[in-house]
């Protein structure tokens, strides 16, 4: 496979499934039946269960654990130390793996360091959860939350930086992409070349 580096220290049960330009780090397991695409960077002791899902171009930090029952599309960011879970009411001595549910995080998010994910969520696209939160319900697309649990806190551009409305619009003073909020109460791209 062209350009794939897994360091000698890694455990990858099925590199086949593994796309170009991938790197996987030191004491990082990459179960079998997980699907990583191409270009993605797996950090430091990251565990990757075998029903994970990983777009292009995700980049996993130190220390983060995804769990099956995870998607995780392209571009998506997740900080050092972030943890997935699968199951809302586990048990030790009762095994729940045909009740694990599904986590989904959409297109060119960011989770911050030390965030929990509570199993269950949708993550929109390119939303910022900021670091130490616990994410226990849904967050749209391009929103600003954080705490305990994350809450909206403001929305944010394509290029992270905080969005300030004016009239109708949602504008970003770093990048000059302007947002409106469209018929679904989603934060959409006014002109559809900007901010990219």
């Amino acid at each position: 496979m062209k350009n794939l580096s897994i360091h000698e220290t890694a455990i990858v049960d099925s590199p086949e499934t593994i796309g170009e330009g991938t790197k996987i780090w030191h004491f990082t397991h990459v179960i079998a039946g997980a699907k990583i695409g191409p270009d993605c960077m797996l950090g430091q002791n990251v565990y990757v269960g075998g029903d994970v899902r990983l777009g292009r171009g995700v980049r996993i930090q130190n220390g983060v654990n995804v769990f099956d029952g995870v998607t995780l599309d392209d571009d998506v960011f997740c900080g050092p130390g972030v943890t997935f879970t699968n199951v809302k009411r586990p048990r030790s001595s009762i095994s729940q793996k045909d009740r694990y549910e599904r986590t989904h995080v959409c297109r060119g998010a960011t989770i911050g360091a030390g965030t929990v994910v509570v199993c269950g969520v949708t993550i929109g696209e390119y939303a910022l959860i900021g670091a130490g939160s616990v994410v226990t319900h849904d967050v749209p697309s391009h929103a600003l939350a954080f705490g305990h649990p994350a809450s909206l806190r403001g929305y944010v551009c394509h290029c992270g930086e905080n969005l300030k409305e004016i009239e109708d619009l949602w504008y970003c003073d770093t990048c000059g992409a302007s947002y409106r909020f469209d018929c679904d109460q989603r934060l959409k791209l006014v002109d559809p070349n900007q901010g990219r």
